[in-house]
């Protein structure tokens, strides 16, 4: 099964991981084999890359702009013309290469180009390993409100390797961080105590915990592929996290978020708003706040910018019936899914993240 791929979506890792991709490339025989990257991962991982893949098969590189502001339609229109100039067919296969939006854009570019090319995760940030790249949700971003577009097809495979970790800045390497201390809080304690004080420079047991986190994700997403209960709960400090991100992007007074930053901040908002709302343990929720501030500096925010961080709130893709729904913990591992929240109890939560 490793070598044909016999299951869609498997994670494989490091030395492993090469040789099943190789093996899987030179069986399929693929028409033509695309390798999808951004600016910077073309400049940083690609040597890597290709000294690993070891195959004698002719690749097409196809290079994007870095960053979310580029994660669109337009890109997408780019990427298919290339494709179709190229004669990318059926058999054809598209390996993508980077962060979050490269293997989000990808894997849905792949999903629509002639009703479906197969593809291949090969993430290289910490948020695409724990994250991006698993579980198949793969879209674009509509104006500034992310991920409206898109459709959930597995990858053939995703290949995680953390010596891609090594090219990352400080800040990106952070952001990752945010999913993990995420998954900590909607799965367990145990977890939670480990993630939370995370040593990123013991590389052997930081990828232990990355294969954690990455399991914990896997282990939802294969219960509930298609997001109606369980999956839910990945998106925990997502809602506001998805509009603070949003309203970032689209405003020239705000820094752009890393996605990560973001959602820590979501975290924190949806762990206060859980204490009020559902008796979360307040001794708890300083312990979750005062950590994600030890890697996540605070950022203002305005009565105005509240105002329209909440009006984002109507876009997400939890929302019912008109109604915005949040994702809340009880406890550590202990959730409740589509749950009302007042905006006055959100505005608690912004007070509560300014004073902490």
């Amino acid at each position: 099964m490793e070598n044909s791929l016999k299951e869609k979506g498997l994670v494989y890792y490091s030395s492993l991981g090469w040789k099943v991709l190789s093996n899987y490339l030179y069986e399929q025989k693929d028409s033509k084999i695309f390798i999808l990257t951004d600016e910077n991962t073309k400049r940083y991982c690609s040597e890597y890359f290709l000294e690993k893949l070891c195959i004698e098969f002719k690749l097409e590189v196809l290079t994007i702009s870095a960053g979310e502001a580029f994660k669109n339609i337009f890109t997408c229109m780019n990427v298919w013309n290339t494709l179709s100039e190229k004669g990318a067919d059926r058999n054809s296969i598209i390996i993508n290469l980077g962060g979050g939006v490269v293997t989000d854009l990808g894997g849905f570019v792949a999903s629509t180009f002639k009703r479906g090319l197969r593809f291949i995760n090969i993430p290289t940030s910490l948020l695409a390993m724990v994250d991006a790249s698993v579980g198949g949700k793969n879209g674009v971003d509509l104006g500034s409100i992310k991920n409206q577009i898109g459709v959930i097809t597995l990858p053939e495979m995703v290949l995680i390797d953390t010596e891609f970790l090594k090219t990352l800045p400080k800040a990106h390497l952070t952001s990752g961080l945010a999913e993990m201390l995420k998954h900590g809080l909607i799965h367990s304690k145990k977890y939670w105590e480990r993630i939370k004080g995370v040593n990123v420079l013991d590389e052997v047991e930081f990828e232990k915990l990355i294969r954690e986190s990455v399991d914990i994700k896997k282990e939802i997403v294969t219960k509930d592929p298609l997001e109606k209960n369980l999956r839910k709960t990945l998106n925990y400090g997502h809602t506001l996290g998805h509009a603070i991100e949003s309203y970032f992007l689209e405003s020239d007074q705000k820094p752009e978020l890393l996605h990560g930053e973001a959602v820590a901040i979501g975290i924190i908002l949806a762990t206060h708003i859980s204490t009020e709302s559902l008796g979360f343990p307040k001794k708890t929720l300083d312990d979750v706040t005062r950590t994600i501030l030890s890697y996540f500096p605070r950022q203002n925010f305005s009565k105005s910018d509240i105002e329209a961080v909440i009006k984002f709130l109507v876009f997400d893709k939890k929302n019912r019936n008109g109604k915005v729904l949040f994702v809340l913990l009880e406890d550590i591992g202990q959730y409740k899914i589509d749950c009302e929240v007042s905006n006055s109890l959100i505005y608690s939560a912004f007070e509560y993240y300014k004073n902490f």
